[in-house]
């Protein structure tokens, strides 16, 4: 009996994808990027405000504001605040088509989340570049 049991084949089971087999689809990182652009929204509004209520208490309160934006921490913040927003409203816009029942083919789909990463870095850049040229460009 014990004979015929060594004899029998290994049984071979599926392996686990990892991260060196498994390949994320573009459009689950497209929604994780739509959640932390969210996120990030939720938070950038605060730098909104502090903006809205600096102007609002006189000069003193903006130049701290306007001393911040100016700075490269400041600079950045902004930046990223720019792109969530672009890229959050562009993640949106694609929503929005699947809502009406297209873009669900499986290169529609790729092609809608690779549209919506270049586009939301490609707008990024052309608003950061029309606020550095309204501020004077390098003086």
């Amino acid at each position: 009996m014990a004979d015929t049991l060594d004899r029998r084949a290994p049984v071979t089971r599926p392996i686990s994808p990892h991260l060196q087999i498994y390949r994320l689809p573009l459009t689950l990182v497209m929604s994780g990027l739509h959640r932390i652009t969210g996120f990030v929204l939720y938070f950038g509004m605060l730098l909104v405000c502090w903006w809205f209520l600096a102007a609002a208490q006189g000069p003193n309160a903006y130049a701290k504001f306007q001393w911040f934006a100016g700075s490269i921490i400041g600079q950045i913040v902004i930046l990223g605040y720019t792109w969530s927003l672009i890229h959050h409203t562009l993640g949106g816009i694609r929503h929005l088509i699947w809502d009406t029942g297209r873009g669900f083919g499986p290169q529609e789909r790729e092609w809608l989340a690779a549209a919506t990463i270049i586009g939301s870095l490609a707008l990024t850049f052309v608003v950061a570049l029309i606020g550095y040229l309204a501020m004077g460009g390098s003086r």
